[in-house]
């Protein structure tokens, strides 16, 4: 799937949202990855600020259910 290059910073957003979750959650990578049937290295990339990548909405869903959030909280930003 290819990157939306407008939507960089979003993607960026929602990476670092997926993260924050996930540690305030005492998951690792691995454990949210498996849990949200996705690979680690998928997860990484989604995490990773320098790297913005896309996720497909179920996947979104799929995280969104395994931190046990409303998905609007992975979209919206902290600021």
């Amino acid at each position: 799937m290819r990157n939306n290059i407008n939507h960089a910073d979003d993607y960026i957003k929602l990476g670092l949202n997926i993260a924050y979750y996930r540690k305030l959650g005492g998951l690792t990578q691995l454990q949210l990855a498996e849990a949200a049937k996705i690979s680690r290295t998928h997860l990484s990339n989604i995490e990773a600020p320098n790297m913005p990548t896309s996720v497909s909405l179920d996947t979104l869903f799929e995280i969104a259910k395994v931190l046990d959030i409303p998905v609007c909280m992975l979209l919206m930003s902290k600021e």
